[in-house]
């Protein structure tokens, strides 16, 4: 035996398990590569709980291979976890890829849908590549992911791409570990893949006449014509026109009984979307990274004319847009050379008011009837629904208003462990959660409870959430108001678990301490600031300062109550707030108030009758029934036609004030034995007077806000010097409002606070779901069942 064969090192072997966003994202062909490039023999395959290797070679390149699989994995990955254990050494040659094998135990992880790549891109407008015009053009590196996923592992067969079979080119580029398709479960081109094509209605509006060649231009010439087109999309059907067109907007409007509610854009490009709003750097990432939501933005006062109807957001200073995030959008605006189109379209969920997006092609045809004048449709099935993210830049923070596509099913990893629950979410923006161990996983945005399309799609996703995260729950968690929708569905469908009853402010402060970090031992104080939720007394809250954990909760200070008369019919006409306010506040209802002009006569005695016997008059503490109040009664909005219209217009006009101003005072008395309540009334008196005084809506607005900011810096100091509490927790629907985040966050850092904000979850219900479940899990939540 030579002395080289006494020191050469002995083989190794290692079973290496990778956890996370590890399938559908190119893991197994970079795994492949770096083994190959290293020198290390075994093979790789997808399981149940993620990418399992084994790998063979010298101790000195399997330790380079388990540093480097973390640090240079795929753009779209995400690695939680990379475990190994030592193996026999087999001898064998060769680097594999193996079929994926089914198991038990824990899930991987599914990747979100992203967008389509720069690289395929290059190639649909490349007149010489055999994929060139190709709508359904995908990589490892793009396309769609959750959406089309019926289980795991993630693989073809696994996918709505089951029923298409690949050509032989296709086969072998899935095959070949040098081409940027290996093992893209979705690839397909021309020849093999799925199929776009238009239907236009013979008449009665149900399409009978179906168009494959050339679909995309006669959908590009519909739309250049005024005519609203179904487009199918990743996780569901838009509905687009032309939004430079008014008629085209103001039809689609009136189809869609939108009344004043902003439609979302697309814009061509970059370059289109910054002619219509102010893009910083922040929101340019937003637009043009993989996940493509739709990003509210400050509206360009010198925007060229029509460049946008103003029918499209009537009376709104911000614009929602978005960039094209599939082939089929970038064909739908053209390639160079194609006739010319529209710039920018509208791009509004495909549904009639109140309903779920539709996904399935037989019922887009007969639910979008009426809506649309022509389907661009295909025949990849949609497996889970997926609408649209929204997000705005706070302080140069991504703050999500609604987290769907490009985000769900991403998990969120909690700082304290959770038995496997199911917590429903609220009936408003809801959003659902699976949770199980250190992770939550928020479905993709469900809409509003109040239709039975809703529910059912709700129990839907719901199956196919839990099937995807292999989640079983053994508990359910439900807000406590008595009259949800989504609780009512928990106790229906709970059969022997539990179901446990959250207060609706309790689980926004969670969410938030959950996102952060927090443990089961940690206090916060929470500001809870939202329209409503239902109160441990009865009432209605909304106007919350908590002292906060997992465990429980006590209520420190809140909004005084005033009377909510008639429920939602004040929430829909704003004027009634703002008397009712005054009511409370023992100030008159002077007819030059424009809140007094906005409510007729009649009206008006009869909620004066109604205030002074307390006939259906709930007390609310809520801070988003105060915007409401603050907004009429400076004249800036009187009528809301869909939710937090009036506080979103109160906002724009604050930000067109321009000057620094006074805030406004609450009467904030010392704390007592029981919880601080704080008077909104100096704040009416002082608008009211202003008012009177002449001075101009946006100076009304502004101090309002500055009013907000000094109170909540007021109550929270006031709080930590009684409870030596020193980390503030900010949530709720009022947080979506980036003038008075801004102003509380920034304030109270300036007193010396550890200030949480949401970054994973929206403020508003789309968060609620988390929260419910760490409460249900560790708290002192109602169990019922």
């Amino acid at each position: 035996m030579t002395v080289e064969q006494d020191t050469a090192p002995a083989l190794q072997r290692r079973r290496v398990v990778v956890r996370g966003v590890v399938q559908g994202v190119g893991f197994r062909p970079f795994v492949h590569a770096l083994a190959t490039a290293l020198g290390v023999s075994g093979h790789v395959t997808n399981t149940t709980e993620g990418v399992v290797a084994e790998i063979e070679g010298d101790p000195g390149r399997i330790a380079d291979f388990l540093e480097r699989v973390r640090r240079e994995a795929p753009p779209l990955a995400v690695v939680e976890s990379v475990s190994h254990e030592p193996l026999p050494p087999l001898g064998d040659t060769g680097f594999a890829i193996t079929p994926s094998r089914p198991g038990v135990g824990d899930r991987t992880l599914v990747s979100p849908d992203t967008a389509t790549c720069d690289a395929c891109l290059a190639e649909m407008r490349d007149p010489a590549d055999r994929r060139h015009r190709h709508p359904f053009i995908t990589c490892t590196h793009c396309g769609p992911r959750f959406t089309i996923v019926r289980s795991l592992p993630y693989d073809r067969a696994n996918t709505t791409m089951a029923r298409f079979p690949m050509c032989p080119r296709c086969a072998r580029e899935y095959e070949d570990p040098a081409d940027r398709r290996f093992h893209a479960q979705p690839v397909a081109c021309h020849d093999c893949g799925p199929r776009l094509e238009l239907l236009v209605p013979l008449g009665g509006g149900v399409p009978g006449t179906r168009s494959r060649p050339e679909p995309l231009t006669r959908a590009r010439r519909l739309l250049a014509d005024g005519a609203i087109v179904a487009v199918k999309g990743l996780g569901g059907y838009h509905l687009a026109c032309d939004a430079a067109n008014p008629e085209a907007v103001r039809l689609l409007r009136r189809r869609k009984d939108r009344g004043d509610k902003p439609f979302a854009v697309m814009a061509r490009g970059l370059a289109v979307a910054e002619a219509l709003a102010h893009v910083g750097e922040r929101e340019r990432e937003l637009l043009t990274g993989i996940r493509r939501p739709i990003v509210l933005m400050r509206r360009r006062e010198d925007a060229a004319p029509h460049a946008v109807a103003d029918e499209v957001a009537p009376g709104c200073p911000d614009l929602g847009v978005m960039l094209p995030y599939t082939p089929v959008h970038h064909l739908l605006f053209g390639l160079p050379g194609d006739p010319p189109g529209p710039g920018v379209l509208v791009m509004t969920s495909g549904n009639r008011g109140g309903e779920p997006i539709v996904t399935d092609d037989a019922e887009a045809v007969t639910r979008l009837a009426g809506l649309a004048d022509a389907w661009l449709t295909h025949d990849r099935p949609i497996h889970v629904p997926c609408d649209d993210s929204v997000v705005r830049v706070c302080d140069d923070e991504e703050l999500l208003v609604r987290r769907s596509r490009g985000y769900a099913p991403l998990p969120i990893a909690l700082p304290v462990p959770v038995a496997p629950a199911l917590a429903v979410g609220g009936d408003l923006k809801n959003v659902f959660c699976v949770g199980s161990g250190r992770r939550a996983w928020l479905s993709a945005h469900v809409g509003d409870m109040d239709d039975l399309a809703t529910l059912t799609a709700f129990g839907t996703a719901a199956r196919q959430l839990e099937d995807i995260t292999g989640v079983r729950p053994g508990l359910l968690a439900a807000d406590r108001h008595p009259g949800y929708r989504s609780a009512r569905w928990a106790e229906r469908e709970a059969a022997d678990r539990p179901v446990r009853r959250v207060q609706h402010h309790h689980a926004h402060v969670a969410a938030v301490m959950a996102e952060h970090g927090l443990d089961l031992g940690d206090r916060v104080i929470g500001v809870a600031m939202d329209g409503t939720g239902y109160g441990t007394d009865g009432a209605v809250w909304g106007g919350e300062f908590l002292l906060a954990g997992y465990d429980g909760f006590d209520r420190f200070a809140h909004l005084a109550y005033v009377p909510l008369p008639g429920g939602d019919v004040s929430v829909r006409r704003p004027y009634r707030m703002a008397l009712a306010h005054l009511y409370a506040a023992g100030l008159p209802w002077d007819r030059v108030l424009p809140c007094v002009a906005a409510c007729p006569e009649d009206e008006r005695a009869v909620l004066a009758r109604q205030l002074e016997r307390g006939l259906h008059c709930a007390p609310t503490s809520s801070m988003g029934r105060l915007f409401d109040a603050v907004s009429s009664l400076a004249g800036v909005c009187q009528l809301a036609g869909f939710e937090a219209q009036a506080a979103v217009a109160l906002e724009a006009a604050a930000r067109r004030c321009g000057e620094r101003v006074d805030g406004y005072r609450f009467g904030l008395p010392e704390p007592g034995a029981g919880p601080v309540a704080v008077d909104p009334g100096p704040v009416l008196a002082e608008a009211a007077a202003d008012v009177a005084g002449g001075v101009a809506p946006e100076v009304i607005a502004a101090r309002f806000h500055a009013g907000v900011v000094g109170m909540v810096r007021s109550v929270c100091a006031a709080a930590r010097e009684r409870h030596g509490l020193e980390t503030v927790a900010l949530s709720g629907g009022v947080f979506c409002n980036a003038l008075l985040t801004e102003g509380c966050a920034g304030g109270l850092r300036d007193d010396g606070f550890t200030v949480l904000r949401h970054r994973l979850v929206p403020p508003n219900d789309g968060g609620l779901a988390l929260g419910q479940l760490v409460v249900a899990a560790h708290g002192s939540a109602v169990a019922t069942g």
